[in-house]
């Protein structure tokens, strides 16, 4: 098991609004919860700063997720579809 600190998918929670996408919230899941190995931890944060290069639009955050995908375990990611989902429902009833 490989221990992360604060590190969250979703430290881009506000990069959609910074990227004038405010209907669509970024995923905010925190990794540390995904139990991740050191290489996936490696993964995971190269794939987070690509996300956050391209802008965090629809298409970035589809293929953010089909990349996290091919990383974590299927109950990895189950884990950080459930997180993702619960994130972007609150998102959108506090809107």
């Amino acid at each position: 098991m490989f221990a992360t600190g604060a590190v969250f998918a979703g430290e881009h929670g506000d990069c959609t609004k910074q990227a004038g996408n405010t209907g669509k919230p970024a995923c905010a899941v925190s990794l540390a919860t995904l139990n991740l190995t050191s290489d996936q931890q490696t993964k995971m944060d190269k794939i987070m700063a690509e996300h956050h290069k391209a802008g965090c639009s629809e298409a970035s955050e589809a293929k953010y997720t089909q990349e996290a995908k091919a990383i974590l375990t299927p109950e990895q990611f189950a884990k950080f579809e459930a997180e993702c989902k619960e994130h972007k429902d609150k998102a959108k009833t506090s809107t």
